[in-house]
């Protein structure tokens, strides 16, 4: 991903495998909880492990101008 706003950030942003499966579920209108619910689907992961790790990750890409709601 590359930020377009050079008052947040200027540069490109890596991801894991967590962040990249939040912007493919970002590419159509979705809510936190619903991509919370994708992610327990996919990954056998504790319910609030996934929590904590979308609440992080839409955080940072709120901070870098990545997502507006």
């Amino acid at each position: 991903m590359v930020s377009t706003d050079k008052d947040v950030f200027s540069g490109i942003v890596t991801s894991n495998e967590t962040a990249a499966f939040i912007v493919d579920q970002l590419k159509q209108d979705t809510t936190p909880e619903a991509i919370k619910q994708a992610m327990m689907e996919k990954y056998d992961a504790p319910a609030e492990v996934i929590s904590r790790d979308v609440d992080n990750i839409l955080n940072k890409f709120r901070s870098l101008g990545i997502i507006e709601e």
